[in-house]
């Protein structure tokens, strides 16, 4: 039974009957409280604290509603900025989209290097986005785990610029154990990156630029940590498992 729906006892109403009464006949106050007396407002306070004690789980219940409210209200808010902001969300240059760049669906995900979560969960990710054939992943740096994920993140942006970002993504989800410019630059001539360019690539302030836009976007999103992801019109914070992001993907197409 709602708040709404519970019976109120008689003592309320006959005290809200008297109260109603008192403020007609005071000429309908601005405030409700001015047309009580000191003693009406020591019997309101005692109904009330009288009715929590009876029944606590009225408190339960407010508390219910309201982080109910509360998050129909940011759903709301989430969905406004999605529709104002997508084109931004899910841009990439083509030779930058793991997947398909044509694809009709398109899955950001708001990752770190240095994320153990979002290692573990970049295999069922491409395997999903191989699998589908027509969705586009698009990644978006988001180095919040210190100075190592800002070096790695940019140096996976400055790849960029010689055409192997996709790879070098997938190969630094692969590395394990903690980064390092070392380990970071072995892995760029695993997959074929100039060093020496990938190093004055890293220099490029456009970059900064880059990360300044995905933390707004992060922030508008409600995304405070890695992984998050946005499909369609829906933002997934945490790592995903394959058959999630599939059924996610398929209402996403369905919309």
């Amino acid at each position: 039974m709602s708040i709404l729906s519970r019976p109120v006892p008689f003592p309320a109403l006959a005290l809200m009957g008297a109260l109603l009464l008192a403020g007609l006949t005071a000429g309908a106050p601005a405030r409700a409280d001015d047309a009580l007396t000191d003693a009406q407002r020591d019997a309101v306070r005692a109904l009330v604290r009288d009715t929590l004690l009876d029944q606590p789980e009225i408190i339960a219940e407010a508390l219910e509603i309201y982080q109910s409210r509360q998050q129909d209200a940011e759903r709301a808010r989430v969905a406004a900025t999605l529709e104002q902001h997508r084109a931004a969300i899910e841009a990439a240059e083509a030779a930058d989209v793991l997947g398909n760049p044509d694809g009709a669906i398109t899955v950001v995900e708001f990752s770190d290097y240095q994320c153990g979560y979002c290692k573990r969960a970049f295999p069922d990710v491409a395997s999903v986005v191989q699998a589908a054939g027509d969705v586009r992943l698009v990644i978006r740096e988001l180095p919040i785990l210190g100075p190592d994920s800002v070096m790695a993140a940019r140096a996976a942006l400055a790849a960029r610029a010689q055409g192997r970002y996709p790879a070098f993504h997938a190969a630094l989800m692969a590395m394990r154990g903690g980064l390092s410019e070392a380990s970071v630059m072995q892995t760029a001539r695993s997959v074929g990156l100039d060093v020496d360019q990938l190093k004055a690539d890293m220099a490029d302030p456009a970059l900064d630029d880059r990360f300044a836009e995905t933390i707004k976007l992060a922030r508008l999103l409600g995304i405070s940590g890695t992984p998050a992801f946005v499909v369609g019109d829906e933002v997934i914070p945490g790592a995903i498992s394959a058959e999630t992001l599939t059924e996610v993907i398929a209402r996403a197409r369905e919309g």
